[in-house]
């Protein structure tokens, strides 16, 4: 049976226990109704929504009947939504659950059922573990009642929220017209980070009009994932062609959100890092006292420095936004390297690529009227901080298991040395009591690898960091050279890594 993993239920679409089907999605939510009435909470109201995937507009119906048959009130978003847009909904209106029907960025052979409680945040153990035993005490025929799918009330006020970020954010300094270039992936946040945009004073903006439209083939991806090679280059083609000044990509169901920016050496997309610190950077201009600001352990290290410069906390969780949302008091901003990035944890407390990209665009619309882009920013951030280059190798394997394998085999024998450097092995099993995670952490003086399964994919994933001192603006270009070739160093101990044989 699958199981809970990272938010939710998520595998292949295909018959049986093991797959994502309408029976699969049944049981999923007769469970999840019995364990709402274990709680009282029984009769309270549910957000359903879904995107536009294979079987999505199948399995989000099944899923909004069996509630409403078990006593729920639903509202059924009324066409495919941003995942974002249900985790506001379901903050908005009190509700006791929320469901998004959809893989997020997985191929297109997936599909998905992401569950939000009470808050508008992802479940976290033992939710996870005690629902899953309600699933397996489930037992067709499971009672369905029609609903009838919501207006656009919800949508149109969760633009008009993310509308003023710019504002709220941004304060009142002085912007200059940009122009944008934006890719939502063939997924479901293409018309809605348009009207986003333009709510929020964008208008020139041009799309990749071969992506533009919701498609669950994803016809012109490999993997439809901002952060896979080549997944971009349409987007980047068509910044080049109209002349941008920003490129934004969203996954399919537009909860994350990538940027690609012009530089001396041509357009390139940023790495979820230096997002992340620029957009944090951005929203503690206005943050007040005693802001808080988190990452993950895999994330940069250059977040906890600028966050002591300007006076504010920092928190570290483990992976995932089921932990950034619940960082601490004070949140103001959160992110994951993976872009994920939480611009308005008050109103939407997960991952959300269109306020993110809302925001994006004020903020190189500001450092564009000083006459500055944010690449002028980031080698500010070395130059105070140290250069912190990252990169990240990701080993698509035969399935999960194998993937724990080469994790396993780690923790037994971990290495001393990696690519020349001694290192320092921090076990995240061990480290964090009840907060466990399956990734080593290996440490030396000048870089940091961090290792780990996915949770979501059958690929292991290993997170690579290099911190050089910058020895003023000139030798900038020095460090980024030396950061590269010891980069590549460690990506290659990495792509060696495989699991080991198994036993006869």
């Amino acid at each position: 049976m699958l199981r809970f993993g990272t938010a939710g239920l998520r595998g292949p679409l295909r018959e049986g226990p093991d797959g994502m089907n309408a029976d699969t999605v049944a049981r999923a939510t007769a469970g999840v109704t019995a364990w709402l009435r274990e709680r009282c909470l029984g009769g309270g109201r549910v957000v359903v929504g879904r995107d536009a995937r294979h079987g999505s507009a199948e399995f989000a119906t099944v899923t909004a009947e069996i509630f409403h048959a078990a006593g729920f009130p639903v509202t059924l978003l009324p066409q495919p939504m941003p995942t974002p847009v249900v985790a506001y909904a379901v903050r908005a209106l009190g509700a006791v659950a929320g469901v998004q029907i959809t893989a997020s960025h997985n191929p297109a052979c997936d599909n998905g059922y992401k569950l939000y409680l009470d808050g508008g945040s992802q479940l976290i153990a033992p939710a996870d573990a005690e629902i899953e035993r309600c699933i397996e005490a489930a037992r067709p025929p499971f009672a369905r009642s029609p609903v009838q799918p919501a207006d656009d009330t919800l949508l149109r006020d969760y633009l008009e929220r993310v509308a003023e970020l710019p504002s709220r954010i941004g304060g009142d300094g002085p912007r200059a017209p940009i122009r944008i270039a934006v890719s939502p992936l063939h997924g479901v946040g293409g018309e809605v980070v348009l009207r986003a945009l333009s709510a929020a004073g964008f208008t020139d903006v041009h799309v990749v009009a071969e992506q533009f439209d919701p498609d669950p083939d994803f016809p012109t991806v490999a993997f439809p994932n901002p952060e896979e090679p080549g997944a971009a280059d349409l987007l980047l083609a068509t910044a080049r062609r109209v002349d941008a000044d920003l490129a934004i990509a969203l996954d399919p169901d537009a909860d994350r959100c990538a940027l690609g920016v012009p530089g001396p050496g041509g357009w390139r997309m940023l790495r979820g890092d230096e997002t992340g610190v620029l957009l944090a950077d951005r929203v503690l201009g206005t943050a007040g006292p005693d802001a808080l600001v988190a990452t993950t352990i895999v994330s940069s290290r250059l977040l906890s420095k600028l966050a002591a410069a300007r006076g504010a906390r920092y928190a570290e969780t483990l992976t995932g936004f089921k932990w950034l949302a619940r960082a601490g008091d004070g949140l103001v901003y959160a992110y994951e390297e993976a872009i994920g990035h939480c611009v308005d944890p008050s109103v939407v407390r997960d991952k959300d690529g269109i306020s993110a990209a809302v925001l994006a665009a004020d903020m190189v619309a500001a450092a564009k009227a000083g006459g500055r882009s944010l690449l002028d920013d980031l080698d500010d951030y070395a130059l105070a901080f140290g250069l912190h280059a990252g990169g990240q190798v990701s080993l698509r394997l035969a399935d999960a298991d194998a993937a724990v394998s080469v994790v396993a085999g780690l923790r037994a024998a971990p290495p001393e040395v990696i690519a020349g450097e001694r290192m320092r092995f921090t076990d995240q099993l061990l480290v964090r009591g009840r907060m466990r995670t399956d990734a080593l952490i290996f440490e030396g003086e000048r870089s940091r690898v961090v290792i780990r399964p996915s949770g979501t994919e059958p690929k292991l994933k290993c997170y690579l960091e290099v911190v050089l001192p910058v020895s003023g603006r000139t030798g900038l270009p020095e460090a980024a050279d030396a950061a590269r070739q010891r980069l590549s160093e460690l990506a290659a101990f990495c792509r060696a890594l495989r699991p080991a044989p198994a036993r006869g």
